[in-house]
């Protein structure tokens, strides 16, 4: 069994350049990387929204002097009054 070894130096590979994208797959990239995008924003800004919205509504029923319980019996009160 023999093995060939090489003493020079070694040569350099030839650089590939990659192939251009065409047109299309420049724009499907582009559409692909924007729904990812979209999908975590919407992960991370949903929530914050929803509980925004819950701290508004509770906010604004305490500067009001009631609470969603108070308005909930209420409704309820005149809805059995019917």
């Amino acid at each position: 069994m023999t093995t060939d070894l090489h003493e020079g130096p070694l040569e350099v590979a030839p650089e590939i350049a990659p192939a251009k994208a065409s047109w299309r797959e420049q724009r499907r990239n582009r559409r692909r990387r924007r729904v990812w995008f979209e999908e975590i924003l919407g992960w991370i800004l949903v929530p914050i929204i929803v509980l925004g919205c819950y701290w508004l509504i509770e906010g604004t029923l305490n500067a009001v002097g009631t609470s969603a319980g108070a308005i909930i019996n209420g409704i309820s009160s005149i809805a059995s009054g019917l």
